[in-house]
């Protein structure tokens, strides 16, 4: 809640808004994608005027774009109502990820039965495209090629229910896996992981497939909880 912030100086490097016909959904894009990379770090106030005012909105949309991201769990509030950038637990984390783990499962289950051949040759399609990177902008590609892989395979369950309740766990979850996977460490076991959830959909197994999903949440709940403790040790050191 100390972090103190140019906000217009900040979102102008950003790039502000994109314009369409919902302002309020523009400026929790552009927020989201700074929570994201954490130019926006946990625990940070956003002061709703000078949000505004650094976006070029009016404070009405603005108010909703916060709204939006408490929803997602991005952004959370203080006694006074007051929005700052949410900075949940290391157990809040692992009990949404649990949650998204016993989801996803369940939907490669389905997707075994349900999902077309087209629909699975879309998914191995995805997994291929996710790629090395090197710089920011390439990092964050890749990461969104990632998590299409995991969102295709719940659409290809062809559950509706199923699909809205995944979306709002892996909003809630993106920062941190995110983070993760900016990790060296880890990066060839989500490739193997990412190439038995393939094959075991293209063998249409539902045991198997449902096991690799399983573990690779597992994989992942270690990566986060190796990337926040390297977090924390980085902002010590900012602070000795």
């Amino acid at each position: 809640m100390g972090t103190v912030v140019d906000l217009k100086s900040l979102i102008d490097r950003e790039g502000g808004v994109a314009r369409s016909p919902s302002l309020a959904e523009d400026a929790a894009s552009r927020l989201r994608e700074m929570i994201l990379l954490e130019r926006l770090p946990a625990g940070m106030a956003l002061p709703e005027r000078d949000l505004a005012e650094a976006l070029g909105v009016s404070r009405t949309p603005m108010r909703e774009a916060i709204r939006l991201l408490a929803n997602e769990g991005l952004v959370s509030y203080t006694p006074s109502r007051r929005p700052f950038v949410a900075d949940p637990s290391l157990d809040e984390i692992n009990d949404c990820l649990r949650v998204q783990g016993a989801m996803e499962a369940l939907a490669g289950e389905w997707a075994c039965q349900l999902a077309t051949d087209e629909a699975l040759a879309g998914i191995a399609a995805i997994n291929l495209s996710i790629a090395e990177a090197a710089d920011a902008e390439a990092k964050l590609q890749a990461f969104r090629r990632d998590m299409q892989f995991h969102c295709a395979i719940v659409a290809a369950a062809q559950n509706k229910a199923l699909a809205e309740t995944h979306k709002t766990y892996n909003a809630r979850l993106w920062r941190v896996r995110f983070l993760s996977s900016q990790r060296p460490q880890g990066r060839e076991d989500t490739r193997r992981e990412h190439l038995e959830i393939v094959e075991a959909l293209t063998a249409r197994d539902p045991h198997r497939t449902a096991t690799a999903l399983k573990n690779h949440l597992r994989t992942a709940e270690k990566n986060i909880a190796a990337a926040v403790a390297e977090r924390a040790e980085r902002n010590r050191e900012l602070t000795r």
